[in-house]
């Protein structure tokens, strides 16, 4: 994370057209207990998320914030059914954008944040969205890949998992 940010705590709103035209940055430690959308997809809250925000605009003049975020998030492996730390390393720069059709005129790796009239933006929830995105659909932590090779399946076990083994035996045989 970058030390040239002005601030060390993250604050609860800001506005965000402010942030930009002051070019100020942000960077926090914010604890996981207390992203409660993202808890039900943790097996435990234990641990920070390191954060560094920091809005200006880009050489096209396009306002943007950008999100720097560093975690390890406790998940359950789907494997092994063990707890693991899952690494999040994160660069996300998201255009602000006033109403989606502006969203057309964002460089091609910049994501659209739509924000209200008002400007106001929630620095934790951003936070907090972007960990739910970072989470994988299937969880594996590492090494586990082994475990399919230890146990192959059976015959019977591919046989009862192909639906279509029942019509199998329906078909008549070439005697």
């Amino acid at each position: 994370m970058s030390a040239d940010l002005s601030a060390t705590r993250l604050p609860e709103v800001l506005d965000a057209w402010r942030m930009v035209a002051a070019r100020r940055g942000f960077e926090a430690v914010l604890p996981l207990a207390s992203m409660t959308r993202l808890r039900d997809s943790l097996m435990d809250t234990e641990g920070d998320v390191r954060v560094a925000i920091e809005f200006d605009r880009d050489a096209l003049q396009v306002s943007y914030v950008e999100l720097r975020i560093e975690a390890e998030l406790p998940l359950e492996c789907q494997r092994s059914l063990q707890r693991f730390l899952y690494p999040v390393r994160l660069v996300q720069r998201l255009g602000l954008i006033r109403d989606e059709a502006d969203e057309a005129g964002l460089p091609e790796d910049y994501e659209s944040l739509l924000l209200p009239e008002d400007g106001v933006l929630r620095p934790a929830e951003l936070v907090e969205d972007e960990l739910i995105l970072a989470i994988p659909v299937v969880p594996a932590a590492p090494g586990t890949e082994a475990m399919e090779r230890d146990w192959p399946a059976t015959a019977d076990e591919e046989a009862a998992s192909n639906p279509f083994a029942a019509l199998a035996a329906l078909k008549p045989s070439k005697d």
